[in-house]
């Protein structure tokens, strides 16, 4: 039984449990690019060549390289339409849209840390 001021012990199996879920989240979301991608697209659908311009620094190949990834994990969806010349756009998939609530963390907690560290050089 623990109390108020004791924490639960975890055990071996718990940790490994919780950390396999995790370690798939990074593997898919990791890299200088992918968020930077999925928060660009979560402001609408995009071309290439939009997405090129949003993300500073990106280039065409890491782009598609990406894009390519996130479209295997079912992430972001590539849509051709028959025009002349051919329009390739690029949208969140209603399973990419489940990051929504992560990144909205990540952003909150990394304003935070930007105000900590920051406000600490001072």
């Amino acid at each position: 039984m623990t109390t108020a001021h004791q924490p639960a012990v975890k055990t071996l199996a718990e940790c490994t449990k919780a950390i396999l879920p995790v370690r798939d989240a990074l593997d898919i979301l990791s890299g200088k690019w992918k968020l930077p991608i999925i928060i660009a697209l979560s402001f609408g659908n995009k071309r290439f060549s939009q997405m090129a311009k949003e993300i500073p620094g990106i280039t065409d190949k890491m782009l598609s390289k990406e894009l390519r990834d996130l479209e295997l994990n079912q992430l972001v969806k590539r849509t051709v339409y028959d025009a002349v010349p051919v329009v390739v756009e690029y949208s969140m998939t209603s399973y990419g849209k489940t990051l929504d609530k992560l990144i909205d963390e990540l952003r909150h907690w990394g304003s935070l840390h930007r105000k900590r560290i920051i406000g600490r050089e001072k």
